[in-house]
């Protein structure tokens, strides 16, 4: 336990190398544009409504909405990629994956965006995810290629969670700002440039959601994963890891050990990395994350790493 409480205090001092403070760029920055109530770990841990999982619910489902079109063998396999990274993130829980369900089934409504003029869905696949959530769940998560809106005076959302019902739901596609985009998913995806991109907006959106379900706020002070993301470019920025005081938070709801946790992800960016397959797991973009990982570990560990 010393080796983690070091890890984590010495992470919080200035001119730590391992976490960075939160540089504000504009004033559209989630910050600036977003006041909110900061969140410390004693903020987090007296909150009533926040959630840790039990022996009976112990499992994050991901559901897919809609079609991936041409590129669905691809974004399949990236998928399962993606499941497996979630449950190296969140060690200690299971994660599984549901059966694909078409919009339709949702009955949420949808809106052509008048700016993009590109298909758009109401962010109400969340209702639909309360009916389908299974009785072990801890929580489940919608995930789709379709741009989602929040309400009629929004241009669109990354991704959207219910802390009282466990559930989130956020869209994937990179090219939601282009004319060419179509709902319809008509448009010839190339393989490894879909993974790459979707990797790089998953990697963060999804974790990210996830720990809204576990009552962690918007960080504010060290860069991390659980910064509020107002666009692109500043999605682009986040690391994607935590920092020290979201990563106690989340361990003091699921009980893992710091270390186990990091080389889980290490374990995921490092096993099939080298595969000869034709669709093999698009790692390059973890490789500073895999040095990063490293480092952690040489503190917790010492010589043993």
């Amino acid at each position: 336990i010393r080796p983690e409480m070091t890890f984590l205090e010495e992470g919080l001092l200035t001119g730590n190398l391992l976490f960075s403070s939160i540089t504000i760029h504009s004033d559209s920055d989630w910050i600036p544009a977003h006041p909110e109530d900061p969140q410390d770990f004693q903020s987090f841990y007296i909150n009533p409504y926040r959630r840790s999982p039990s022996s009976g619910r112990n499992t994050i489902y991901i559901q897919t909405i809609g079609s991936f079109g041409e590129g669905a063998l691809v974004a399949e396999q990236y998928v399962e990629w993606l499941k497996d990274y979630c449950q190296a993130f969140y060690y200690g829980l299971v994660v599984k994956l549901l059966p694909l369900v078409t919009v339709a089934s949702t009955a949420c409504s949808f809106r052509i965006n008048s700016n993009t003029h590109n298909l758009q869905l109401h962010a109400e696949p969340l209702n639909f995810l309360k009916k389908r959530k299974p009785r072990d769940a801890f929580c489940i998560v919608g995930i789709t290629m379709i741009d989602l809106y929040p309400r009629e005076s929004r241009n669109l959302v990354f991704g959207r969670a219910s802390l009282t019902e466990a559930r989130c739901g956020y869209r994937y596609d990179d090219n939601f700002y282009e004319r060419s985009y179509a709902g319809q998913m008509k448009k010839k995806l190339i393989a490894i440039s879909f993974l790459f991109h979707i990797s790089d907006f998953c990697r963060t959106t999804l974790t990210h959601e996830i720990g809204h379900i576990f009552g962690v706020k918007h960080y504010q002070w060290l860069n991390c994963v659980m910064q509020g993301s107002n666009h692109l470019e500043e999605s682009d920025r986040q690391p994607l890891d935590l920092c020290p005081i979201c990563l106690r938070k989340l361990q003091s709801a699921i009980g893992f050990k710091i270390a186990d946790r990091y080389k889980a992800s290490l374990h995921w960016i490092e096993d099939g990395a080298d595969s000869t397959a034709q669709h093999s797991k698009p790692t390059q973009s973890f490789q500073e994350y895999k040095h990063w990982l490293y480092k952690c570990l040489l503190i917790l560990e010492g010589e043993k790493s």
